[in-house]
């Protein structure tokens, strides 16, 4: 009877608890999936802040941050150009402080917190060899994933989670567990991989920031077939992993990429007449 008890308190804290909605419009895309969240946009914000500076501290006391001027200038144009677009999705996120940095690491990696703040690792730009469309793609696809809100349903899942135990914790005199949305973020945005399906939205909205923007959407087509390639095949199945497979990414990114030329032509020549 406890036990059962305890299930429904929770049930029911959750369910009023939670807010439900859809974080962004969907697009020529038509990204519209309903999210659930239990942690609030702002404290996510606040979070996501103090994640990227610690991030940033680091680096530059390591003399790694903004090192190649050229590169930087280059995220800093990408990311002014499509700002703008942002509002086609969430009219708020205009008003954002975006943000992008540069770290001089051989990684192969890109990520953002929330609130708008990318980063970059040389290692990603100059082992691929990415022209600026093929940077926009990857700009836009770490864009749409905060666009979404990605981390905050994984810090919510987390939070679900502690939330639980929280309650079990008061009911039997257990220690407490509380959420440190920070560290959360530290591991959610740049050591664990996004879900199948967060990543799909995020390579979506991606390609369509970046055509509305004048940028090529098929680079992200490279990006992957370059990726593969590099793997060796060492990926594992689509099954096993969080990602999408190479191969059912390239396909997805070919099929919206087409419907997105015309948008990205006509953007194209607006800029080229400035």
């Amino acid at each position: 009877m406890v036990i059962k008890w305890i299930s429904v308190v929770l049930i029911s804290l959750l369910l009023t608890s939670c807010a439900v909605t859809n974080t962004t419009q969907s697009g020529l895309v038509g990204v519209d999936r309903k999210q659930t969240f239990l942690v609030s946009q702002n404290q996510m914000i606040e979070g996501g802040q103090q994640a990227y500076s610690q991030v940033l501290a680091e680096a530059k006391q390591a003399g790694k941050l903004n090192t190649d001027k050229a590169i930087y200038a280059r995220l800093q144009t990408i990311l002014t150009n499509m700002i703008p677009h942002t509002a086609h999705f969430r009219k708020d996120a205009v008003n954002w402080d975006w943000e992008v940095n540069l770290i001089e690491e051989d990684t192969i990696n890109a990520w953002i917190m929330p609130g708008g703040k990318i980063m970059f690792y040389t290692g990603l730009i100059n082992q691929l060899k990415l022209n600026d469309d093929e940077i926009a793609a990857i700009m836009g696809h770490e864009m749409a994933h905060d666009l979404r809100e990605h981390a905050r349903e994984r810090v919510s899942q987390a939070a679900a989670t502690q939330l639980g135990l929280s309650i079990v914790g008061q009911l039997t005199g257990a220690q407490a567990v509380t959420l440190d949305i920070a560290g959360a973020l530290l591991n959610v945005g740049i050591l664990l991989p996004y879900s199948r399906v967060h990543e799909v939205e995020a390579d979506r909205i991606g390609i369509e920031l970046a055509a509305m923007a004048g940028y090529d959407p098929s680079a992200a087509i490279d990006i992957w077939n370059r990726m593969a390639e590099l793997s060796k095949g060492n990926q594992p199945p689509e099954f096993l992993s969080t990602h999408p497979s190479y191969d059912s990414r390239i396909k997805d990114l070919t099929k919206y990429s087409t419907r997105l030329m015309p948008v990205y032509q006509e953007a194209r020549a607006a800029r080229l007449k400035q």
